[in-house]
């Protein structure tokens, strides 16, 4: 193997990498030794803002390949014909913890995939959940406090995660999801993935869809149990991590199978639900899932910091074909997803290789931190100009459409959207079986036993409250674990 020279960033070989210039063998280290100055200087500045949620993560490059067609619904490029592929990339995570936390930590499961196709990159940013806690993304950063670190003891505080769920009981669905043992996944290659908000679809013929994407795994559904998950927190804290390398090093390459379900316009008008309120799901059985395509992981990355801690994801990144809807939590996310980006990787984070739009890229935005003008050069900054042939193609127009409404206000409700019972109570007594019920009780109450402060009772009390009212056994089943006596007015109360 051919040697390296090792030299400075600029370039220039040198000799002495590990002995500093010094005044005599024992004496002070001279400010001219540049090579120190510039590998303790490189060094310190090593780290970037970590990821505010979704800092512990890992991710792989794949592909994702058209196995059905969906032109009906769709004008994307990426759809057009069966067979179709492009190359991607997928980044799962969890969502509380640190980068130092535990793989195992019961968290929902972020899982984004970045699809890079010729009408540009795609990013679809979900989790591994169909719900979210809550519908409006102004609540957002109180949610997230109550699932960080106590201010004063800077712990984390059941008290204050059931504080704030029992007071939003929005959050009743995506709770029992979180305290079941899909809450402790074995791995990222054993769960699903859902874009989890509504978006819409825009065919040739200029008419729109309403849809939700599910990434159906096809290794299999397979959870840890809350004591396994404890366990392997000791054992290995980087188990999903190691679990997903090993797998794809070994040619083992996890794949999913893409879904949509698509509802018309109409349809959203008479559903029983805000069909774009992310703490409710679509029934299957009144909006089949229809395939679409394959992905598959196949290639882990080079350098981990590189490309996972660099990859920058955002639901504002969409294509022609696909589109956003008035879910208020997307609404939120299509500003602050690459607000974010923008502070942690800086406003020129799209020209790393992660995140490049591998068909070329072609704009007015200039300079900035990191700037590189190589696809540019000394082309004009300002648009339109006489120095070159640029158009905005008519084709990629965006869909026109009309509000349902013009008056403005802090609407909190529509019809049926204070019903948070109804689907939480489904999940429940009819998508879980005996022993995922069995274990549900046995997680809540595990978890429900560290409340603790003056308010315990209060909180107890005013979350025993929506378990009643998902389901009768649930919240009965809870309370007796919790040693809670249950009087006539608490659950007349319930019925409220």
């Amino acid at each position: 193997m051919d040697s390296k020279k090792i030299t400075s960033s600029s370039g220039a070989p040198y000799y002495e990498h590990q002995d500093s210039q010094s005044v005599g063998a024992r004496g002070p280290i001279l400010l001219q030794d540049f090579m120190l100055q510039e590998n303790l200087a490189h060094f310190v500045r090593e780290r970037i803002p970590e990821r505010v949620v979704h800092a512990k993560g890992t991710g792989a490059y794949g592909t994702f390949t058209v196995t059905n067609d969906i032109t009906s619904y769709t004008r994307a490029k990426l759809f057009s014909k069966v067979g179709n592929t492009c190359h991607l990339f997928a980044r799962f995570s969890t969502v509380g913890g640190e980068k130092g936390s535990a793989d195992t930590e019961r968290d929902p499961r972020g899982f984004a995939v970045k699809f890079y196709t010729e009408d540009g990159n795609w990013d679809l940013v979900g989790n591994n959940t169909p719900v979210f806690f809550i519908k409006d993304a102004k609540k957002f950063p109180d949610f997230i406090h109550t699932q960080k670190r106590h201010p004063k003891t800077n712990l984390k505080s059941p008290t204050m995660m059931w504080d704030y769920w029992s007071l939003n009981p929005e959050s009743l669905h995506q709770v029992l999801i979180l305290m079941s043992d899909r809450g402790t996944p074995f791995g990222y290659r054993h769960m699903h993935g859902f874009g989890s908000h509504t978006f819409s679809m825009i065919n040739h013929q200029n008419e729109r869809v309403w849809v939700k994407f599910h990434f159906k795994t096809k290794q299999g559904i397979k959870n840890f149990t809350s004591e396994e998950a404890n366990a392997m927190k000791g054992e290995n804290p980087d188990f999903a991590q190691e679990d997903l390398i090993r797998a794809i090093e070994s040619g083992n390459f996890p794949k999913w199978t893409l879904y949509i379900q698509v509802m018309t316009e109409e349809q959203s008008k008479d559903f029983r639900w805000n069909p774009f309120d992310v703490t409710k799901v679509w029934f299957h059985d009144e909006f089949p899932l229809i395939e679409v395509g394959e992905m598959e992981l196949n290639e882990i990355p080079t350098n981990y910091f590189a490309h996972v801690e660099q990859a920058a994801f955002s639901p504002s990144n969409l294509i022609d074909g696909i589109s956003f809807s008035p879910d208020k939590m997307l609404q939120g996310r299509l500003f602050s997803y690459p607000d974010a980006q923008r502070y942690r990787l800086g406003v020129n984070a799209h020209q790393l290789e992660v995140n490049r739009c591998p068909f070329g890229v072609h704009n007015y935005q200039r300079d900035g931190l990191m700037a590189d003008a190589k696809s540019y050069g000394d082309a004009p900054n300002y648009f339109p100009n006489s120095f070159e042939d640029s158009k905005t193609p008519p084709s990629y127009k965006s869909y026109d459409y009309e509000l349902d409404s013009n008056q403005v206000a802090h609407f909190n409700r529509n019809e049926n959207d204070d019903d948070h019972y109804t689907q939480p109570g489904l999940l429940y007594s009819k998508a879980m079986n005996e022993d995922e019920r069995k274990s549900l009780v046995r997680n809540i109450v595990e978890h429900m036993k560290k409340i603790e402060g003056p308010k315990q009772n209060e909180i107890i009390s005013r979350q025993l409250c929506h378990f009643f009212r998902a389901n009768i056994e649930l919240g009965m089943k809870i309370a007796v674990g919790l040693n809670i006596r249950i009087d006539s007015d608490m659950l007349n109360h319930t019925r409220l």
